[in-house]
């Protein structure tokens, strides 16, 4: 199944909520926001929320500095 991953086509296998795809790029331990299509999932809907074939999703990763 093809997603759109920070604006880059991306395959993954069908049937992948958010945590597996925040695992497989390997994410997982990281301060990490995702959106699709332009709207947050919080981290507590992670495991619930399947993605499906043309889903834009984007993945920010928070890094401090000062």
């Amino acid at each position: 199944m093809k997603i759109e991953l920070n604006g880059s086509p991306h395959q993954i296998e069908a049937h992948k909520n958010v945590e597996e795809l925040i695992a497989g790029l390997s994410l997982s331990d990281k301060a990490v926001a995702v959106a699709i299509n332009r709207e947050i999932v919080p981290r507590h809907q992670w495991l619930q929320r399947q993605l499906r074939a043309t889903d834009r999703v984007d993945v920010v990763r928070a890094i401090g500095g000062g």
